[in-house]
Parts: structure tokens; sequence; C-alpha cells
């Protein structure tokens, strides 16, 4: 990329030309990026809280045992929750870590993580706390991309970038029903003299739905409104096992920009092809796209796709969707069919072309077609977080779902 275009800090006009000559000569975005470590920012005050300073107050940390380590960590009786940070003015959130005692799905999907901007009282963020920092299911995977990173499965680092204009707090409510007793976090910020123009909110939405409808597309971020920028997505399966071995993932991204109406204006061509892979999806990460669960035994899998290189960009909405598809031979499908199994037959790969099946409204058991790979609307459990950025420091998009639904049927 010319520039980094996630953070929103004004920068000079030298710099810009310095990127734009490390590009054409053949660095790397890295390399750009490390070509401004030497510029010194006057507007902007380093702080970090932490439960041994929360919120960073000057000449405040280390207090409680006399500057020897006293308060690295808390614990949160269930129904509880706990301040990460809670401070005024303008500034940028660059990097937060979190780990904590209890990393089980009941936890990682009970705990709820929450920011607010500018003293709303809608939070822009409310996940679940292990599906926010980029793992589906509730479950630790060792990864780094270039968002998340969870080093050795034990630990989450977000470092997004995050500009708040009056104020942020982040929060954490412990919803699983047990006790946690250890939670340490450090939430890195810079305080900054003004706000600047062009600078957008970020926020995460997740949500789940245990049983999809057959022939129902899965909203993995719903009508939104307002201008901003999709960022992308992390996305959790549990395939449905009474459709045996069909593979699960033929289902294509759809998103309907701005003033689109019945059919939206990007379209891909399937799950595995959304995250840059093909013919299946196996256990691999890098920084844009990555499968980091893949367990057929489980019928599990854990995936995601963030647009840096391929900016999203949108003026007065934006709505994203997964069409719920999967894929056998003809002959099995027709045999769960035959079974009672709820589908419906979408096409048939014929050899030079697909049969469609779903506009022309035939039957697959039509003994003229042939025994070629069906693909069919299908039910399964789809969670996702979608995140972005949007103009204003709140959106128009539903709460967070209850403990109830967040922490259903989990898998170890």
């Amino acid at each position: 990329m010319l520039v980094n275009s996630l953070r929103f800090k004004g920068s000079s006009i030298a710099a810009h030309f310095l990127l734009i000559i490390c590009f054409l000569a053949g660095s790397n975005t890295t390399s750009a990026q490390h070509s401004k470590l030497y510029e010194f920012d006057k507007n902007a005050t380093t702080r970090w809280s932490s439960p041994e300073n929360l919120n960073g107050i000057k000449s405040a940390g280390g207090q409680e045992n006399e500057a020897a380590k006293g308060h690295a960590f808390d614990g949160m009786e269930s129904g509880t929750s706990r301040w990460l940070l809670n401070v005024s003015g303008a500034g940028i959130i660059n990097r937060i870590w979190i780990t904590v005692s209890d990393r089980s799905p009941e936890m990682l999907r009970g705990l709820k993580i929450e920011m607010f901007w500018d003293g709303e009282q809608k939070p822009a963020v409310s996940a679940p706390l292990g599906d926010f920092f980029g793992v589906g299911l509730g479950k630790t995977a060792t990864f780094h991309n270039t968002f998340f990173a969870n080093p050795e499965g034990r630990s989450f680092s977000c470092i997004i970038p995050m500009p708040f204009k009056t104020g942020a707090k982040i929060k954490v409510t412990n919803e699983s029903g047990k006790k946690l007793s250890h939670i340490f976090f450090d939430v890195d910020f810079q305080s900054n003299t003004s706000w600047q123009e062009g600078w957008l909110y970020f926020h995460a939405y997740w949500s789940r739905d245990t049983a999809t409808t057959v022939g129902k597309d899965f909203e993995l971020l719903p009508s939104l409104k307002g201008k901003g920028r999709f960022l992308g997505v992390n996305i959790g399966i549990n395939s449905n096992p009474i459709y045996g071995d069909a593979w699960w993932g033929e289902g294509e991204v759809k998103m309907y920009l701005n003033d689109d109406g019945k059919f939206p204006t990007l379209v891909g061509t399937g799950t595995e092809d959304y995250i840059g892979t093909g013919w299946g999806q196996g256990a691999f990460f890098n920084d844009y796209a990555g499968c980091l669960i893949s367990d057929a035994k489980a019928f599990q899998w854990a995936y995601y796709r963030y647009h840096v290189p391929d900016p999203v960009f949108f003026q007065t909405g934006l709505r994203v969707v997964i069409q719920q598809l999967g894929g056998n031979m003809k002959d099995k499908i027709l045999a769960l069919q035959k079974a009672g199994v709820p589908l419906i037959p979408v096409t048939i790969d014929s050899g030079g072309g697909n049969i469609l099946l779903y506009k022309d409204k035939r039957k697959l058991d039509d003994p003229t077609l042939p025994n070629g790979w069906t693909n069919f609307y299908r039910s399964d459990d789809v969670s996702s977080v979608a995140y972005f950025y949007l103009g204003s420091p709140t959106s128009n998009l539903p709460a967070l779902q209850p403990p109830a639904i967040r922490m259903y049927h989990l898998a170890h």
C-alpha cells in the first residue's frame, strides 16, 4: 500500500512522497511503515492503562506496593464488570492485550467486551471476548495477522487503531456463570491534542444463528447506515452432521453497497475462495486471511478475511451476507433429500457449466440430469464478528445476543 490507510493520523507531504518512493522501489508495507518511526508526533502523549495504573494517569503507576509489582491482575465474580479504560479527551487506542486464567469456550463466550466512544451509552463494540480477538467458536489458536495475535494460544492482542474525539471506555463483563480468578490487561493509547477531519470510529458486531434457515443468507453485517469502511470478518461454523461429509462451504459472500436493492454490487465465488484458498479449507494463517480451525471430525471451522489491501468503502450504508450453501455429488444429495434432510438443490456442475436447478425449478431426481457436483442450500450453526469503521460513534445495529445463545452447545 502507498500509505497505511488504517491509521488516520495526519502525516506530512514529504512523508507521503517517501512512502510512494519506497513502494515504487519495491519496498514492502512494513518497510514503508518503518520509514516513519523516526518522526516525532508533537500532538501525541503516550499512556498505558493496566491494573497497576488504570487509565495511565501521569506518575501514578506502581503505587500499591511501593513501586514493586503489586496489582498485575484482577479477579471477576460472575455478573461483575471491570473497566479496562475510562478516559476523556481525544486520542487513539493503538493496542489492546488481555490474558485470562480460564480460556475454556464457556469463559471466552461468557466474557463480554464492550467499547464506548465519546460518552455514548450504546457500545460501538459488543462481542464475546474470544471471538472479538480473531478466533471463532469460543476457542483459542496460535496465530498472528494484520489485526490480531495469539502467540502461544494463551493471550489476546489487537492492534486495530481506534480513534476517539471526546472520550473512550472499554469494559469487560463476566456473564459466564462462574468466577474468573485472573484477568491481566494493557490498553496502550495516546492522548491527542485534537480530533482530525476524516477520522472514523471503530466498531465490531457479533451474531450467531444456531440453525440457519434453509435458503436464507446469514447476515455477517445487518443493514448498516452511514459512511465508513468495512475491515472484514471472522466466522465460525459448526457444520450440521445430518449432511454427513458433504462440503459446507459453497456459500458466496455478498456485499450490498449504499443503495443496492435486491442484488448486491460485490459478490464472491465461494467460501474458501473468499479467504484466498480453493477446493476445500485447511488450517493456515497469513496477514489478511486464514482458517484457524479446520476439524472435519468435530464438524468445526473458523476462518477470517481482512480487507486491508482491498479496501471496502461505503457512503450511505452496507449489508454483508454469506449464502448457506454446501455441495456433494448428486447421488449423495438425492439420498439425503429422500431421507428427509432439509435442503434445496441449487446447481449441478455439468462439466461445462452449471445447470440452474433453483432458477428453473428442476427436480433433483430428473433422470436426464448428470451425476455432477451439486450445490444445495443447507442449515448450519454459524457465528461471526464483523469489524468496520463508521462516521459516528454508535450504529443502528442490534444489541449483542444473550449468554444463552453465545454459549449454546459449545464444543471443547
